[in-house]
């Protein structure tokens, strides 16, 4: 009887080992997944694809300490103060913790600021928050990286 206790407790536990590195798993692809839909939506942003990837509550910092919320971030896309000609995020991890997600990458980038040309290379954290079964960028903090 213990022994067959024992082995019912060991799969249970394997089995919710299992469960949760598999959730983790679908968490992780579905958060990289939101991460390259928001790269596109900032070379192509539209205010629909903006509100739906971003939280109301958005906090959005640039590496010249500038911090907009979901209003402004979206208004200086959408008027072409900032204009993302093309972006790529190199080196990029992924941490899941319960409903929030850390990304950090590098941004690569080719901008058209208000009209005018450059390439910046900066790093970003972004905290992505599970709501309502949907990972919303919440929080993106950029810093200027060691030269």
């Amino acid at each position: 009887m213990k022994k067959s206790l024992l082995v019912i407790a060991l799969f249970l536990i394997s089995f919710s080992n299992w469960a949760q590195t598999k959730n983790v798993a679908q968490d992780e692809m579905a958060v990289a997944n939101r991460v390259e839909a928001f790269r596109k939506a900032l070379i192509d942003p539209t205010v629909k694809s903006l509100k739906e990837i971003t939280s109301k509550d958005l906090s959005y910092g640039h590496s010249s300490g500038v911090l907009q919320n979901q209003e402004v971030f979206i208004e200086k896309l959408m008027n072409g103060e900032s204009d993302f000609v093309a972006i790529e995020f190199q080196n990029q991890s992924i941490q899941i913790s319960g409903d929030v997600a850390i990304v950090r990458h590098n941004l690569a980038a080719h901008t058209k600021d208000s009209g005018v040309e450059k390439d910046i290379k900066i790093g970003n954290v972004l905290i992505w928050q599970k709501i309502k079964g949907k990972w919303l960028l919440i929080a993106r903090q950029a810093f200027k990286l060691p030269s």
